[in-house]
């Protein structure tokens, strides 16, 4: 089974995940690890990724899914999967039997808060402003409310997946 952790910059998809991953005894992938280093220097400058920057990243993330679904692992993957046209090419639709998506919802202030607090990331003000300009919010996603800690978002998510 694959868990999607899906949100915005500064929505905790990484902390959440790997929380989540270490308690289910599960591997952690981070969606950011799949980006070319032209889209790290773009997003490190402030500049929103198109949806051409996205396709090769979003290519590169399906065909990894594909691949732990084939060899049969459980895996939790932090991926911003922000329109529902990148949820799509990831294969993630709402009878997807192998593939939970949990969208990490906040406000702007408490995301850009948490931006703001972190040393050595590219996520910048504008970077955030670019991916909520450009979200399309599941209907079809379990979604949870990030003004909580980290560990009872794990709580949460394990209850609702019946994980627990």
């Amino acid at each position: 089974m694959i868990i999607l952790l899906m949100g915005p910059a500064g929505s905790g998809k990484t902390t959440v995940g790997k929380l989540l991953a270490f308690a289910l005894s599960w591997e952690f992938a981070d969606g950011d690890d799949f980006h070319s280093p032209a889209n790290r220097e773009k997003m490190s400058r402030g500049i929103g990724l198109s949806d051409e920057d996205r396709i090769p990243w979003l290519d590169a993330i399906r065909d990894a899914m594909q691949k732990w679904q084939a060899q049969g692992r459980n895996v939790v993957l932090a991926c911003s999967a922000l329109k529902r046209n990148y949820r799509e090419l990831l294969g993630i639709h709402s009878n997807a039997q192998n593939v939970k998506l949990v969208y990490l919802k906040g406000t702007y202030d408490l995301l850009l808060e948490r931006l703001r607090s972190r040393k050595g990331h590219y996520a910048t003000e504008q970077l955030l402003a670019s991916q909520l300009a450009d979200l399309e919010e599941p209907t079809d996603a379990i979604t949870i409310d990030v003004a909580k800690s980290p560990e009872e978002i794990v709580s949460e998510i394990r209850r609702r997946l019946r994980l627990a």
